[in-house]
């Protein structure tokens, strides 16, 4: 009896990887092996930097509220621990964002909690 090997899909497994790392440089692209291991190790980064854009932008907005802050003659610290003691329901993104667009809006925020 002739072995029996489903090249219907293995062949299709293979194009969807190659498929998805066309573009990428020299034997990366077209010798499968290597494409399905590039293919791998970036998907992992995918999946670590996903995680780590949150934090980075996090970081971002506490050095926007930080200098605002400063400006006004008040330390990040004290005005996010101000913040939350009034009940304001205002998170980093959304101070980060008044600090750098709307500074008015920003030194309302800290002349309520002053």
């Amino acid at each position: 009896m002739p072995r029996s090997v489903n090249a219907v899909a293995s062949r299709a497994r293979k194009k969807k990887i190659l498929k998805r790392t066309k573009g990428y440089y020299g034997a990366k692209k077209n010798v499968f092996t290597i494409a399905k291991n590039t293919y791998e190790k970036g998907q992992k980064y995918a999946y670590r930097d996903r995680k780590t854009k949150k934090r980075n932008f996090r970081a971002l907005w506490i050095q926007r509220i930080n200098a605002a802050a400063h400006a006004s003659g008040m330390t990040y610290s004290v005005l996010i621990n101000k913040i939350q003691s009034k009940g304001i329901l205002l998170n980093r993104k959304v101070l980060a964002d008044l600090a750098m667009n709307h500074p008015e809006a920003f030194q309302s925020v800290i002349n309520t909690v002053k």
